[in-house]
């Protein structure tokens, strides 16, 4: 299978099995239910070739899906062909960005905790491009803009009527590293400090007077579906990217965001710290 039906495929498979799995029910008992084989149920859980909506809606009913968690699966199943916006740079990205795409296409909100650079959403065309070269520096430039551009059509996002609320807690260190260069740095302080006047937009700030806190794992986004069960957590490695949608990873990294807000700034006092660092550059 192409790589850009995998995305919805994958997050389709991923639900269907995590209801099953919550209703104790085997692949033959399930297929029975619906009058479909074992074999039927399992592909559909493991991404492998087309779907049936009404199947899969049944099989909702089956597993006593709630009203969102219903409607968002058979959504899945209906578009299971369908391209995203992301398509035409299909041959630029890999896998693992198709599907943070396709999910971040379907989210409701995103939880981010940033270590290193500021979240993607939030980032300056300029101070994209500095990180982007600094990265990929085995890339040609054309194929790095690329890159740039995706990250600003991607931002597209909070532009929508009904856009996902973003709600970022940046490490203090990630707002005092110059990226690109003093100029490109204020100018994204500037573009945090109007971001968090946004009301689609919490911004925190956590301060190194806090010391050793909750993601010592690192940078990581909850990205939020319907309701809690349809969330996944992605986390960005050197070597790849990981995506977690088990109940008890979730519940960890829930617990590490809940935490990382009571020890961040407020909204108030972290565009006070913004602009204290901006206009140390």
């Amino acid at each position: 299978m192409a790589a850009r039906a995998t995305t919805r495929r994958r997050q389709l498979g991923a639900m269907l099995r995590k209801l099953r799995a919550r209703k104790g029910m085997t692949l033959e008992e399930a297929g029975r239910l619906v009058d479909v084989s074992k074999a039927t149920v399992s592909r559909y859980e493991t991404q492998e070739g087309p779907v049936k909506w009404p199947v899969v809606d049944a099989l909702c009913r089956e597993y006593g899906a709630s009203e969102a968690e219903h409607t968002v699966i058979v959504a899945l199943a209906r578009d299971a062909k369908r391209q995203g916006w992301w398509s035409s740079f299909a041959d630029s990205i890999p896998e693992s960005m198709n599907l943070l795409l396709t999910l971040e296409d379907e989210a409701v909100r995103e939880d981010h905790f940033a270590c290193l650079y500021v979240p993607g959403l939030l980032q300056t065309r300029s101070y994209t491009e500095a990180v982007q070269h600094a990265s990929e520096m085995r890339l040609p430039p054309d194929k790095v803009e690329r890159l740039v551009d995706i990250r600003m059509k991607r931002q597209e996002i909070l532009d929508r009527a009904k856009p996902p609320h973003i709600w970022a807690i940046i490490d203090e260190s990630v707002i005092r590293r110059v990226v690109g260069s003093r100029e490109v740095m204020r100018e994204q302080l500037r573009h945090l400090l109007r971001a968090n006047e946004s009301s689609e937009i919490t911004l925190q700030v956590l301060p190194f007077a806090k010391g050793a806190h909750s993601a010592a794992m690192g940078s990581f986004v909850i990205l939020g579906g319907a309701e809690p069960s349809l969330d996944v957590v992605y986390v960005d490695i050197h070597v790849g990217s990981i995506f977690m949608e088990k109940e008890e990873e979730l519940e960890r990294y829930r617990l590490a965001f809940d935490y990382l807000r009571a020890q961040a700034l407020d909204m108030a006092a972290s565009s006070v710290l913004i602009e204290h660092i901006y206009k140390e550059l």
